[in-house]
């Protein structure tokens, strides 16, 4: 009796590639929020998480890069204490800063899109800065607008304090996520030079 011990493939490499490099993006914003800096103007402090969220829509386009900020925000749902300082739970995605962690996924969406133009990841190199840092202006201009619809209803604030409160407070730590972004995908650019 002979027995067949072909491979079966359930997944394909390419799949299975992309859900690793997805779960290390999101293992990236975790290990990001534990980065954090007191904002004196706001209740939400400010946290390197943005950055990685930048970098997974850049890395990962338009299509993994949301996936792996919905496998982080299920994690610390799960209780992975990979959101804000360690924290974990239900209630970080109902508490003041909600709007900002539910933001993740649909801002790698946006960048991940104006970077690759369409659902299609291209090559980095043929990226131009402008795009590049237009496509971040627009996943901040997503996040601070989640953050901000969120903070506005967790602590009824009104409109003008909570853009004062949640967005116009974090800009000057936007601008060095950017830049650090710019130079983690240029990176290899500027050591060949």
């Amino acid at each position: 009796m002979a027995t067949n011990t072909e491979s079966v493939d359930l997944v394909g490499d390419e799949a299975a590639t992309n859900l690793a490099r997805a779960a290390l993006f999101a293992a990236l914003v975790g290990a990001f929020a534990y980065v954090t800096f007191p904002n004196p103007v706001s209740p939400v402090d400010v946290t390197l998480q943005v950055l990685g969220v930048f970098l997974a829509g850049i890395f990962l386009g338009p299509v993994w890069g949301p996936a792996s900020l919905v496998l982080y925000l299920a994690a610390g749902a799960l209780g992975a204490p990979v959101f804000e300082g360690g924290s974990a739970g239900v209630g970080a995605l109902v508490g003041q800063s909600a709007g900002y962690l539910w933001s993740y996924p649909v801002a790698a969406a946006v960048v991940g899109a104006v970077v690759h133009r369409g659902a299609t990841p291209r090559d980095l190199d043929a990226v131009g800065l402008p795009t590049l840092v237009g496509a971040m202006v627009l996943g901040t201009v997503v996040i601070y607008g989640f953050g901000v619809a969120g903070l506005a209803l967790v602590l009824s604030l009104g409109p003008v304090e909570a853009v004062t409160v949640g967005a116009v407070a974090f800009l000057p730590a936007e601008a060095l996520k950017v830049a650090a972004a710019v130079g983690v995908v240029r990176s290899d650019a500027i050591a060949a030079a």
